[in-house]
């Protein structure tokens, strides 16, 4: 699934990463613990959160995520966002929960992120 599909299921607004809009993501994840967000995330995936601290930008780049939702209308400050820019992440907002927002995207077909403990 693109962002851009992603965009129009979740009716996001573009926060940064106006270039990045035909991604091709895998699998998404939704978490306000980064500590989960490090242990399970991998590959072209999306990450939901409700958190909009420069951590999530930092946990995102060490985890190679491209594109991070916050969800519940969190509006990251100016600071976030050009982290974002800088780190080459897209960020989207959406005025869904999380529960919501994860539930329509495993709806369209998006696969969970899972990555198992060894």
């Amino acid at each position: 699934m693109r962002t851009k599909e992603i965009i129009k299921l979740l009716h996001a607004k573009v926060l940064a990463g106006e270039d990045m809009l035909n991604i091709e993501i895998t699998s998404a994840f939704g978490s306000d613990l980064m500590s989960d967000v490090l242990t399970f995330a991998h590959g072209k995936m999306i990450l939901l959160t409700g958190l909009n601290s420069n951590q999530v930008i930092r946990t995102a780049e060490m985890s190679d995520i491209p594109v991070i939702v916050f969800v519940r209308g969190r509006t990251p400050t100016q600071s976030v966002i050009n982290l974002a820019i800088e780190k080459g992440i897209c960020l989207l907002e959406t005025k869904f929960i999380m529960y919501e927002a994860c539930g329509k995207l495993y709806n369209a077909g998006l696969s969970p992120c899972i990555r198992l403990l060894q």
